[in-house]
């Protein structure tokens, strides 16, 4: 099932991605708050990604390395805004350095993910919205390939759901 629909919202300067996946709620919330099963789906599948630090809690914060197939990284973190076990967390995502220390040249970014059992039928919706700060931080972004590498990324997810239910 996996990405269902890709929404670009240049009015509300948001991007929205729906989908959904053959789980319980907590196994979908799991991807998220495990920091091993993040790092397996946080990027396309040719930018894995490294978690360093995973701070889940209101006020806390996350940073992590994607290694792309030539060795080259790039540095993220997050701001986490809010947190709601299983049904879903809010926070600030933008560009680092390799020290970590934020890139003030990239956009910032919110991201708000709920996280909802469609009751009665085993499967649950994830909604991942992306508020961009301005018209040309969007199209920036998207010029770059969010949409295609978010969408690539939440398509691991499946893989990742059925091989913890088969080991």
């Amino acid at each position: 099932m996996t990405v269902t629909d890709v929404r670009n919202d240049p009015q509300s300067l948001t991007m929205t991605l729906l989908s959904e996946f053959d789980a319980g709620i907590e196994r979908v919330w799991e991807m998220w708050s495990d920091p091993r099963r993040l790092e397996r789906w946080w990027g396309p599948p040719t930018y894995p990604a490294t978690f360093v630090d995973h701070d889940l809690t209101p006020g806390g914060s996350v940073s992590y390395f994607m290694t792309g197939p030539e060795g080259d990284r790039s540095h993220g973190w997050w701001r986490v805004l809010s947190v709601d076990p299983p049904h879903g967390l809010a926070f600030e995502d933008g560009f680092a350095d390799d020290r970590g220390v934020l890139n003030a040249d990239m956009p910032a970014m919110t991201i708000r993910v709920a996280i909802d059992e469609i009751e009665g039928t085993g499967v649950t919706a994830m909604r991942i919205e992306t508020t961009f700060p301005s018209i040309d931080a969007m199209e920036q972004l998207l010029e770059m390939g969010m949409a295609e590498g978010m969408t690539a990324a939440i398509g691991q997810i499946d893989d990742l759901l059925r091989a913890q239910v088969n080991s």
